[in-house]
């Protein structure tokens, strides 16, 4: 089979490039896979506007923004392209399009209903495309993600560990949130329940430091709300360390006492995959595909009520048994997701549109 792959979210300049562990990290893991698990087919990894081989017999795009025009308007080959979530449309108060974005979501609705497949990351958003777009649901495909092989649980040596806390001035134990700051990610509550708490919050993401955006965009009120919080708190709980490299990232979910995501929404919720391949024992919601991809893994609480993530975080805190239980749920449930798998129904997809 010969296979054209748009890998433009890696390419320096590109507007997804921020996406460090969303589009670019599936990029960036679907094409390592490819490789590794199916060498037997002729891949052509191409950048948009790209002149592509006559020959080529599916075209996939492995990205897609309701709000800019990501995938062309006229398909010369099979084509498939992946769809993580549509949030925007389904929160559209809290990410208003414009009369721009209006327009382009028209457009790219339309490229949408031209592609021979959709891939999406869960069931949850696969309802969400359906619902949206009037697709047949025949045409839509959920394949999961899977967490990168260097996220697992380690046995570091206390040298490595005690160069760790200094660099991020780490307490013996703490509570690690890792991912954005958009509306979706509950920030605000999550801040507002760790002050019901004595209990260190870190927080990492690259976009949890940034100083220069838009603060009258309505998409970044959260990222306002979230520094006056932590301009009050003052470095006495909560700490931000922003982005980290996976090798420190590794480290801290071995070392957190449990990570908490209490997202409102999500597509698939990759960190909380992350964090349980390391062990780490996860409080989250029953949100969007949240409860889809933890099964009876993590601590479930309600993301809209502050005192429930307060109390749930508290309650793995002060119970060594709870936290082993969890950590060994987790555990198991992440060896159901690997990258050879989502390698493995990414092709049944393209070989059901040839």
């Amino acid at each position: 089979m010969n296979i054209a792959f748009d890998i433009s979210p890696l390419q320096s300049g590109h507007f997804l490039q921020h996406r460090v562990r969303g589009t670019g990290f599936y990029t960036e893991n679907l094409k390592i896979s490819f490789l590794k698990y199916f060498p037997e087919h002729h891949y052509t990894f191409f950048a948009r506007e790209e002149m592509l081989p006559k020959n080529i017999d599916v075209v996939h795009y492995p990205y897609f923004e309701p709000f800019f025009l990501t995938i062309p308007f006229q398909k010369k080959y099979r084509s498939v392209v992946t769809v993580h979530d549509l949030t925007p449309l389904v929160f559209p108060g809290y990410f208003p399009p414009g009369i721009k974005g209006n327009l382009k979501w028209q457009i790219q609705k339309m490229s949408l209903k031209r592609m021979d497949a959709i891939i999406t990351d869960s069931e949850s958003s696969k309802k969400d495309i359906i619902h949206f777009t009037g697709i047949s649901e025949k045409k839509v495909h959920t394949v999961y993600l899977a967490a990168g092989e260097q996220f697992k649980k380690v046995q570091s040596s206390k040298f490595k560990i005690q160069n760790l806390r200094e660099k991020y001035h780490l307490s013996e134990g703490f509570a690690l949130y890792v991912g954005d700051i958009t509306w979706n990610k509950n920030l605000p509550r999550l801040i507002q329940a760790i002050k019901k708490t004595d209990i260190p919050l870190i927080l990492v993401g690259k976009a949890i430091r940034e100083k220069n955006f838009d603060i009258t965009n309505l998409w970044n009120q959260d990222r306002v709300k979230i520094q006056k919080l932590i301009e009050q708190d003052k470095g006495r709980q909560i700490h931000c360390i922003g982005f980290v490299p996976d090798e420190d990232l590794v480290l801290l979910y071995n070392m957190a006492t449990v990570f908490v995501m209490p997202s409102l929404y999500e597509g698939f919720g990759l960190p909380i995959l992350e964090a349980m391949q390391c062990g780490c024992p996860v409080v989250t919601t029953k949100e969007g595909s949240l409860a889809e991809v933890g099964g009876n893994a993590p601590f479930y609480v309600d993301g809209y009520a502050s005192d429930n993530i307060a109390s749930g975080i508290q309650k793995i805190f002060s119970n060594k048994t709870l936290q082993q239980e969890l950590s060994e749920k987790g555990l198991a449930r992440a060896k159901e997701f690997s990258w050879e798998k989502t390698a493995k129904e990414t092709m049944e997809v393209y070989n059901a549109i040839l």
